[in-house]
Formats: structure tokens, C-alpha cells, sequence
């Protein structure tokens, strides 16, 4: 219908510079009037791309997240690829679904948010230049290259702020122990807690709500902290609902403190002092990151540490007791 060839029509439709305005002009009329779509099945069997990448998040629901996947998604539509998106739920076979994909090359490369490199990619993984990228929980036993923060240190910046305040009677939230995020926390604590000369109680949530509620009704049973650090700000918020029904207030009777920065961490009430992860950067960066590996741009494994910064508002003062 154009009257080219189709190597003509694959410029056009590649968007190639070097083609004149009138044949652009008599091909995208001819895509037009017929409905044509193309074949990006057939031409990835051709280039051996197919210009897709997969994410797979441990829980789709968990809002932190949602800003780390948008990064994502802005810099793969920004770089010419689109994404697939998995809620693997920690379930060992979804996991392996997805990463079998790979491996089955109906996508370039795999970004992992979670904490376990699936099996499935072990074999890979030890080749030079695996396409495959891990985000957030980053683990000196992964062998790939990750996009993170130093939670070592932005947890005990976070409990330094605390004893700055005056606070000694301090209970710890942790998500599961079993993470390597959760022992990286933990680690900042306790590195914290030995330069002031303090000790915490730890009690464990899953970074949810509801184990926010649960773990913070468990500390009232014994002696009231004076403060309360979460390991993720859905925590914090269950944190100071179970203050309320206590009877007790936040900060003016135990201080709450989160983690990650959530979008509704300020209109909480109070607004809720937390550390900021970059969480849009560290979609953004785990893109980049893997897009240069499949792109041979990136040849030696790279772990990347963001800033963290620790937001202070409403919800962290100094002890009732030192108040008087």
C-alpha cells in the first residue's frame, strides 16, 4: 500500500532519521488505514531482544513499594522497555516461574526486590554479565550487582536521635529476622545502644501494619518504652494506633519513630519522624543499572548505597520525664 519495501518500513516504524518526510509520510498512512501492529514476538526471534524487563516484589500491597516500582517503570519506558511486573508473595515456585522467563529469554533481565537470589537463576548468575539486579535488600552474599542504603547506618542514626532526645527506655520493631534488612537494622541499633550505654527490647512485625499493632500492645505489657523505633513506617502508623488504644499519647508519652518515608508519613497524626529512603532513585537506579549490564555497558558487579535521610516531625520529643 505504501509502495516501499519492507526494509523501508522498518525504518519508519524504528523511527530511523534518514528517511524522507513524503515516504514516512505514505508508510505511517498505510499503518493507519490498515490497524497495523508489529510483531514484536517475530522480531525478537530476529534481534534476540525483546525489550522487556521483569520486576518481582515480595508483597505488592506493601506501600513501599509502589514509589520504587514507579522509578522503575519511568526509566525502562524512558530507555525503549516495558515492564512485568510479579507479586512473587515469597513463594519459592512464583519466584522460580518468573525467573525461569529469564532464562527462557522472554525478557532481557530481572530485577529483584526481595532478599533471596531464586534458584533457578543460580547457574547464571555465575556467568560474567548475568542480566540480573537486586533492589533494597542487599546482602554481601548476593552475587549480583544492587541498588540500596546503608540501613546499618540509618538505623543507628535514627536510635542516635532518640538518646539525643533523652530517651533510654527504647523498644525496637523489626520486621523478620530472617531478612537481611532486618539484621542490618538491627545491627545499627545495637551499634547505637552500645555508645550511649543503653539496651533495647526487640519484639518482631513483618513491616505491616497490623504487626505494628500487635508487637507495640505486646511492649505495653511490661515496663512503657519511652520510645518506640519501627523498621518500616506501615509499623509506626500501627504503632501509634495501639498508643491511642492504650490511652497514651504520641510523643508526649512514648515517642514513635518509622522507616522508608511513605507518602502518608507526614499527614499521620502526629506527623511522623522516619528515615526518607529514595525509594523513585532506587527504581530508577536498578533500571539503569541492568539496562547497562544487557547492554554490555556494565561488565564488573556494582553495589550502589544511596543517601538516607532522617526526617524529624512531630512524632519523636524529649521523655515526659525530662520535661518536668
Amino acid at each position: 500500500m505504501a509502495g516501499v519495501s519492507t526494509a523501508t518500513v522498518s525504518r519508519v516504524l524504528s523511527g530511523y532519521a534518514h528517511v524522507s518526510p513524503s515516504v514516512r509520510d505514505r508508510v505511517t498512512g498505510a499503518v493507519e488505514k490498515l490497524g497495523y501492529e508489529p510483531n514484536y514476538a517475530a522480531k525478537s526471534l530476529r534481534t534476540l531482544k525483546t525489550s522487556r524487563l521483569i520486576v518481582t516484589v515480595p508483597d505488592i500491597t506493601n506501600i513501599f513499594f509502589a514509589n520504587i516500582i514507579r522509578g522503575a517503570e519511568e526509566a525502562a519506558h524512558a530507555a525503549g522497555y516495558a515492564v512485568l511486573l510479579g507479586d512473587t508473595g515469597t513463594n519459592t515456585d512464583s519466584e522460580e516461574a518468573y525467573a525461569s522467563m529469564l532464562k527462557r529469554k522472554e525478557a532481557d533481565g530481572l530485577i529483584f526486590l526481595g532478599e533471596a537470589l531464586p534458584p533457578a537463576l543460580a547457574g547464571l548468575v555465575e556467568r560474567p554479565g548475568a542480566p540480573v539486579v537486586n533492589g533494597c535488600e542487599f546482602s554481601e552474599d548476593l552475587t549480583v550487582s544492587s541498588v540500596h542504603i546503608d540501613n546499618r547506618a540509618a538505623a543507628a542514626e535514627a536510635m542516635d536521635h532518640l538518646y539525643a532526645l533523652g530517651h533510654r527506655r527504647i523498644t525496637v520493631i523489626t520486621g523478620a529476622v530472617d531478612r537481611p534488612i532486618s539484621r542490618q537494622r538491627l545491627e545499627g541499633v545495637r551499634a547505637s545502644a552500645e555508645r550511649h550505654g543503653g539496651s533495647v527490647a526487640v519484639f518482631t512485625g513483618d513491616f505491616s501494619i497490623d504487626s505494628g499493632v500487635a508487637a507495640t500492645a505486646l511492649a505495653l505489657k511490661g515496663e512503657r518504652p519511652t520510645a518506640i523505633f519501627c523498621f518500616s513506617d506501615e509499623m509506626a502508623i500501627g504503632a501509634m494506633s495501639a498508643l491511642r488504644q492504650a490511652g497514651l499519647r504520641c510523643p508526649e508519652d512514648v515517642s514513635v519513630i518509622g522507616f522508608d518515608d511513605i507518602h502518608m508519613a507526614p499527614y499521620t497524626w502526629p506527623a511522623l519522624t522516619t528515615v526518607r529512603q529514595p525509594m523513585h532513585e532506587i527504581g530508577r537506579e536498578t533500571v539503569d543499572l541492568l539496562i547497562g549490564i544487557i547492554e554490555g555497558r556494565v561488565t564488573e558487579r556494582i553495589n550502589l548505597t544511596l543517601p538516607h535521610r532522617l526526617v524529624v516531625r512531630d512524632s519523636t520529643a524529649a521523655p515526659s520525664d525530662l520535661k518536668r
